[in-house]
Formats: C-alpha cells, structure tokens, sequence
C-alpha cells in the first residue's frame, strides 16, 4: 500500500467553515466526513505508525490520538463522541461482521430493532428513563476548548429527531402508531426535539465546536421513510430550532440525510435553513447533478468520484465518501480518494 502524497496539508478550520457557507473559493480541497469507523482510524494509526510521543497512560491519550489521526489525514475538524449509542435506552440485533479486511474486523454488526422498542405504549412513555443533558459528561470538550490546535474544531451529531422517534418505537410500530396513536408518536417526538434543541446549545457553548451537525436520516432510495408532510409538520420544524440556534451561536448547520429527500429539499433548504447536505448515493442522484442542482443555494459535502474530483470548481463543496468511513471499506481505497484530493492541491495550488 502507497502512502499519502507528501503534500502538506496544514489544517484551516476557518477557511473549512467559509467554504460550507459558500463565501470564498477555498485554497485547496477540503475533506471532510460524519465520522470514521473507530477500525478504520486504527489501521490508519498502526499503518503509519502514528504513536509516537503519546503516552497510554495519559488520560487524554485518545483525544490526542484522534487530533493526531485526523490531523494526519488532513481534516480540519473531527467529530467527538460525547453522547454514546447507549445514551437513549433501546433495543438492539446483532450478526456477524462479514467485513473482509481482519484488523478492521469488529465482530459483530449491531443496528436497532426494526420491529419494536421499548416504547410501546403511553404507560412505556412515562416510565422510560429519559436521559437529560445535564446527565452528559463533556470532560472531553472542555479538555479540547483548552488543548485542540487553533486551526481546527470539533463537533458532535445533534437532532437525530425521527431516527430516534422510531427508533424508541421500532420503525415497523413506529409506522402504525403514526395512524393508531398520532398522539403518542406528537408526545415522543416533543420530547426527542426537545432534548436535542437543548444539547444543541450546550454544544454550542464550547468555542472549539466549529459547526452544527444534525444528523437524521429521513429516507430509503426511492423516497422517504415517511410521508413528507409528516416530516413538514412533526420533524422538520426541529431540525429549524435547532439550525436557528446553531446560527445565533454562528456556527453553520450541516444535516446528514440518507435516502431519496427530493420531496422535501426545498423545505430543508427554505424552511429548516440548512447550510450543507451530507449523504448521496449514485443511484438516488449523483453528486455532481446535486451539486449543478443546489450548489449555489447550499454547500454540498461528500459523495465523491475522481471525475468530480478533478471537474468542480468555485465555492461550496468539500471531499468525502458518500455517507461515512466503514469498516468495511478497504484502508487503501480511503486512502486513495484522500491522495486525490491532495493530489489536486499540488497542482493547482
């Protein structure tokens, strides 16, 4: 495997949020992804041998680890963990991982039960242990406000609105509750929108956040997982409280959509107030078609072929995969689209 070309790439967080807010043409290709795969940045760490001078001791070895990783790799900002999967109380499944690549092996594959959550009814709602933001530790951004270079930022993912809704439910519950109990599916998505709105401010609060990104995936490749004037009238109008904070605080709102969302893109784009789309698939609609279609309204991030790569020009667009970095991708192919992107600094700088 080939290393990274040796081309410098010095971080520039400001310059990064410029470009997501389309203000200037960028001096250089940006990158920039909803997270890496924790297996992926450990091949990345072990591949270039990137331990030296860390100690494991440390209590702040693995924040420094992933500044040093994502610095690495020319990323101006990286996200941070701060609420974990286990946060919200809900039912999981389980299989195996068939991932190929042994050091990116995780073991098993987990994702949230479809069928039914744990709440199922209104005696469920009010005997949930709702978790509160005051409940959060955010040790690690306070540690970061201190210690994270100046040319970089962080952030964490917000207002994940109807995947936790139905997540709480079970999509396939969450489907008939939408008809058989509106008022309860009303009362849960309150309560979510709620949580995140306030955790959105509390992100905001540290100066090291760089952005807002709400991440909330709506849709599936032929349309939406429900109908848009559900999401006009019971999700969506989260998604704007909580771009309106991010803007009072001037950070930009980025919003991770997967699925087909052509039904309600203006909404996101009037309505919400979105600054940046993250999430295409080539059999939905190709990146550089979204990007002809709303790059001059919004910025676009990811989604990425060479050709684009080598073609797009002007303002709003940053280099990253379609959705995130899987561990089941190879580490040389990742490595690859992020050579290109340093690639094209060298000439063009």
């Amino acid at each position: 495997m080939e290393l990274l070309s040796e081309v410098s790439v010095i971080p520039d967080v400001d310059e990064l949020i410029s470009v997501i807010k389309r203000q200037r043409k960028p001096k250089r290709v940006h990158i920039i992804e909803l997270f890496l795969d924790d297996e992926v940045k450990e091949a990345v760490w072990e591949h270039f041998d990137l331990a030296e001078g860390l100690n494991r001791s440390d209590p702040f070895y693995t924040l420094k680890k992933q500044i040093k990783i994502h610095k690495f790799l020319g990323y101006d900002v990286f996200r941070v963990d701060i609420i974990h999967k286990d946060f919200f109380k809900m039912a999981f499944v389980t299989t195996e991982d068939t991932t190929q690549f042994s050091r990116q092996h995780r073991g098993v594959r987990e994702w949230t039960e479809e069928h039914g959550g744990p709440i199922q009814s209104w005696e469920d709602f009010e005997s949930y242990p709702w978790p509160k933001v005051s409940d959060i530790d955010f040790r690690s951004l306070e540690w970061l406000e201190k210690n994270l270079p100046a040319n970089m930022g962080c952030y964490d993912l917000t207002a994940h609105i109807l995947e936790m809704v139905s997540f709480l439910m079970g999509y396939e519950t969450f489907c008939y509750k939408m008809v058989d109990e509106p008022d309860l599916v009303d009362a849960l998505a309150e309560k979510v929108g709620h949580f995140y709105m306030e955790y959105t401010s509390a992100l905001c609060d540290f100066s090291c956040v760089s952005l807002v990104w709400g991440s909330d995936d709506m849709g599936f490749r032929s349309a939406t997982l429900t109908s848009p004037q559900f999401l006009r009238e019971k999700i969506l109008p989260w998604h704007h409280r909580c771009a309106e904070i991010a803007h009072r605080k001037d950070r930009p709102y980025l919003l991770h959509n997967c699925g087909n969302l052509e039904s309600i893109m203006e909404d996101l784009i009037e309505d919400v107030g979105i600054d940046a789309k993250h999430s295409f698939e080539d059999t939905i609609m190709p990146v550089t078609d979204v990007f002809k279609k709303y790059g001059h309204r919004i910025a676009i991030l990811g989604g990425i072929d060479v050709d684009f790569l080598c073609r797009a020009s002007g303002t709003g667009y940053c280099l990253g995969t379609g959705n995130t970095v899987a561990n089941y991708m190879p580490l040389e192919n990742f490595l690859i689209m992020l050579d290109e992107g340093r690639k094209y600094n060298l000439e063009f700088r």
